[in-house]
């Protein structure tokens, strides 16, 4: 597939967008405790978070609540992933700590796995991240 000319100056061609049950928590919790930066939420007058981006490097993930009008629901089993993202990052030990001290659920603990050391954190919204750091 051919890269799309039709899209933001510098935004990537491929974005996650995953669902909550409550945005506003999900958008506190991943800069927080995974260490994602904000880029810019779509608030309600009462300041209920409908749309946000977070990014990290040069990825971005937007993220909101299920909305039953687009069709969209937030996880409800949080012991079965139908989606990972995985996330490159610097210092992986570092990024474990980080999260483990914040609260993520660690679904599987720092291991070396192919050509990275990787873990998988479970957010307070239930969506699975892989993070990792390549070995070489």
């Amino acid at each position: 597939m051919p890269a799309s000319s039709s899209r933001p100056a510098g935004a990537p061609q491929v974005l996650p967008y995953l669902y909550y049950p409550d945005a506003d928590a999900a958008l506190a919790f991943l800069v927080d405790a995974f260490g994602f930066t904000e880029l810019d939420a779509m608030r309600d007058e009462n300041g209920i978070v409908w749309s946000a981006q977070v990014s990290t490097g040069d990825g971005v993930v937007p993220i909101g609540p299920g909305i039953e009008e687009f069709g969209t629901r937030p996880v409800t089993d949080r012991e079965w992933a139908t989606s990972r993202t995985f996330v490159y990052v610097d210092d992986v030990d570092g990024h474990y700590k980080r999260a483990h001290d914040r609260g993520a659920t660690i679904v599987t603990d720092l291991a070396d796995h192919g050509p990275n050391r990787i873990y998988i954190a479970s957010d307070r919204g239930g969506q699975q991240w892989i993070f990792a750091t390549p070995l070489t």
